[in-house]
């Protein structure tokens, strides 16, 4: 039986990966997939604020995360070399953080950046500058900056809301924000923000988004009360943090990846173990649910607080559904991948209310729409969303990941399913979080 072939090469600071499926390749295997970033982030952000020491197991090695690391380092936490086993941060304590020397760089990291601000603008008589990449400097900032400046906030920023910013730390005022958007970023930067603020700082959205802020907060010791039903936090300031320990279960968006290739690939089968499955980010497995994908969850508990399960997943025949609504803030950053499932569902699949994906590392609705289209299939391009009409066969071409990490992966995912031989130009974004995606990728794929 022919052997799929899976290479990747290294020039002039870009990846080439080269994908070419044997005939009878199916998915299968037992993984694990790399710590959940969000939960990443915050553990190394409230860790940096806590009195004592906070021990983190299971940290995303991933570009996002050390992107943090290397910023909070900079205003004075103690943060270990980042590994996988275990990190010890000893923090500085709440409303300490340090003035740094020079400029705080959030790399591509959206996160870093948007939660950083909420604590940079409510440290008094302190000044900090902050950028990023290319990409993160694109990418808008007003949707924080604005309520930021609500609480009292001074921040500059470039013409139209971009980093690089500046901000002189003062007293804040606590408010109540109503977001216009349903974004776990917004909502925490507020919360971030009013922890050293006196009073109540609550944030309404329109629809509930992932909530790991709220629950590592109240672990961490703070008085955050959330209300579901008004889809609103509330965290009463000033807070007293203190050192944790958190263990870090495995991203749901980084098995997405896999649950996918294991549904459209025939004759696979694969268990993903330790992923997180916390109500807020599940929406990837009501979508596939939708879709008629066969995925089964195991040995459900709770760890540090957090739910998670073994994800147990088959191949099978797809069906087109409609995703739009409550549940895309809670899928995302999964978008990507479910266009690929959708090329192989039966009937048009069509996904709506996503006009944020616009203003992620890429515009992934515009790139995902050309890159599928190259492999063959047929995608049109809606103002907030796509429009997938499955059963067009796939073929092999070039395609670009337009350097966002979720588009690389989405892409070798397709490449699974198409004849022939797929090349992903700039492939080394997939570890800005999935270092060892293509070793897992070659894992899988073994005949």
């Amino acid at each position: 039986m022919a052997t799929s072939t899976i290479t990747l090469d290294s020039t002039n600071d870009h990846d080439l990966l080269t994908i070419t499926p044997s005939a009878g390749l199916a998915v299968q295997g037992q993984i694990r997939v790399p710590g959940d970033k969000s939960i990443s982030h915050r553990a190394l952000m409230l860790g940096a604020l806590a009195q004592g020491e906070t021990q983190i197991q299971g940290l995303l090695l991933g570009e996002d995360p050390r992107s943090t690391a290397a910023c909070f380092r900079a205003m004075g936490a103690t943060i270990s070399e980042l590994n996988s086993e275990l990190v010890t941060v000893q923090g500085v304590g709440l409303g300490q953080l340090q003035e740094p020397v020079d400029v705080l760089d959030a790399g591509n990291s959206g996160t870093t950046m948007r939660l950083m601000l909420g604590l940079l603008a409510s440290q008094p008589r302190r000044f900090f500058t902050v950028t990023g990449d290319a990409s993160l400097r694109s990418r808008p900032m007003k949707r924080v900056i604005h309520p930021l400046q609500q609480m009292g906030a001074e921040i500059w920023c470039r013409a139209g809301g971009y980093a690089p910013l500046a901000v002189q730390g003062q007293t804040l005022k606590p408010i109540h924000f109503h977001s216009p958007i349903a974004s776990a970023q917004v909502k925490s930067c507020v919360l971030l923000a009013g922890l050293l603020t006196e009073g109540q700082t609550t944030v309404t959205e329109p629809a509930l988004s992932r909530d790991h802020s709220e629950r590592m907060l109240r672990a961490f010791g703070a008085n955050i009360t959330v209300d579901p039903e008004t889809c609103s936090a509330t965290v009463t300031g000033p807070a007293q943090l203190y050192g944790q320990t958190v263990i870090v279960p495995g991203d749901i968006s980084s098995a997405a990846f896999w649950l996918v290739a294991a549904a459209i690939v025939p004759d696979s089968e694969l268990l993903i173990e330790n992923v997180g499955v916390n109500p807020t980010r599940t929406g990837i497995l009501e979508a596939l649910a939708r879709m008629s994908a066969d995925v089964t969850l195991e040995n459900e508990r709770t760890v540090a607080g957090e739910p998670v399960a073994d994800l147990r997943v088959r191949s099978s025949q797809l069906q087109a559904c409609t995703i739009e609504g409550d549940l895309i803030p809670r899928l995302i950053d999964e978008i990507p991948i479910l266009a690929v499932a959708a090329t192989m569902a039966q009937g048009t699949t069509v996904i709506r209310d996503a006009a944020e994906l616009r203003v992620k590392e890429s515009d992934r609705l515009a790139v995902m729409a050309a890159q599928l289209t190259r492999l063959g299939a047929k995608v049109t391009e809606l103002p907030d969303g796509l429009e997938i009409t499955g059963g067009a066969p796939l073929t092999g071409a070039a395609v670009d990941s337009h350097t966002d990490h979720r588009i690389a992966m989405s892409l070798a995912i397709a490449a699974l399913a198409a004849s022939g031989t797929t090349t992903i130009q700039r492939a080394e974004a997939a570890a800005i979080s999935y270092p060892d995606f293509t070793t897992t990728l070659a894992q899988v794929c073994q005949s």
